[in-house]
């Protein structure tokens, strides 16, 4: 299937490695001409993925946890690339905790890491798209948006929130030719859900393989998903094929997440 993503301009953020990375390496394959961002290693992982599919490939460096910088990234890339058809919001978690322990700076703080910084990103890259009549914005998120996770209370109150955002742009951009989209993962694996299986393992005492056979356990498919599998649903939520879809949660899950 031709997905119409060939010269497209994309921006993705944090994609260095992990779920941004396997989008951004998506998308590159498809012909999109592609912006690897990321707080270390963003011209590693750009040249890793030009060699690997072929394509024009930058990388450029961002500290999503600053205002200034993530507007420095969307003139750089715009400059780059020529304009921004594609914006692929990504970032890192807070830490754990349940929800009456979080002060209220930490929700101040963590509000504008994870939500307030990636919406600024949208709003420099949207009216653009809305005026060439075409534009991607796909964001990735976590279960916790749909599905809360104990102990995670930032991190589920957050990416709820980030859920809405998307679902009332969409509905707002939509006669525009743009999409508003968020893809939602479960164990897809990972560095970073090897991590977490680790702490799992450490906690109970049982070996690294016994955590992650324990959460495979819980997935109807029963396995973590590929990041190729992951990336593959993101390259066509962009894509010109996809046109019909926005403000949807689109989960790559393997039915792990429960919710409706």
């Amino acid at each position: 299937m031709d997905l119409g993503l060939d010269g497209r301009r994309a921006l993705v953020l944090a994609s260095t490695r992990g779920l941004g990375r396997a989008v951004a390496h998506a998308l590159a394959a498809e012909g999109a001409r592609v912006v690897v961002s990321g707080r270390i290693g963003a011209s590693d992982a750009a040249a890793e993925i030009a060699d690997a599919v072929g394509g024009e490939v930058y990388g450029r460096g961002v500290d999503l946890h600053d205002a200034e910088s993530v507007d420095r990234l969307v003139v750089e890339a715009r400059h780059l690339l020529g304009g921004i058809d594609i914006l692929v919001l990504n970032g890192g978690g807070p830490p754990p905790g349940p929800a009456i322990d979080v002060g209220s700076d930490a929700w101040v703080l963590w509000f504008e890491r994870m939500v307030a910084n990636l919406i600024r990103a949208a709003d420099a890259c949207v009216p653009a798209m809305r005026a060439g009549h075409w534009g991607r914005l796909l964001t990735i998120s976590s279960s916790a948006a749909l599905q809360p996770i104990p102990n995670m209370a930032l991190s589920n109150s957050l990416r709820a929130g980030l859920l809405a955002w998307n679902k009332t742009l969409a509905a707002e951009v939509a006669r525009d030719g743009v999409t508003c989209n968020m893809l939602v993962p479960g164990r897809i694996d990972t560095e970073r859900v090897e991590q977490l299986d680790a702490a799992v393992a450490e906690l109970k005492g049982i070996t690294l393989e016994q955590a992650r056979r324990t959460s495979e356990a819980t997935i109807p498919v029963g396995r973590y998903g590929a990041t190729e599998e992951f990336g593959a649903v993101g390259a066509f939520l962009c894509s010109a094929k996809a046109s019909y879809v926005t403000g949807s949660a689109v989960r790559v899950d393997g039915g792990m997440i429960r919710a409706l």
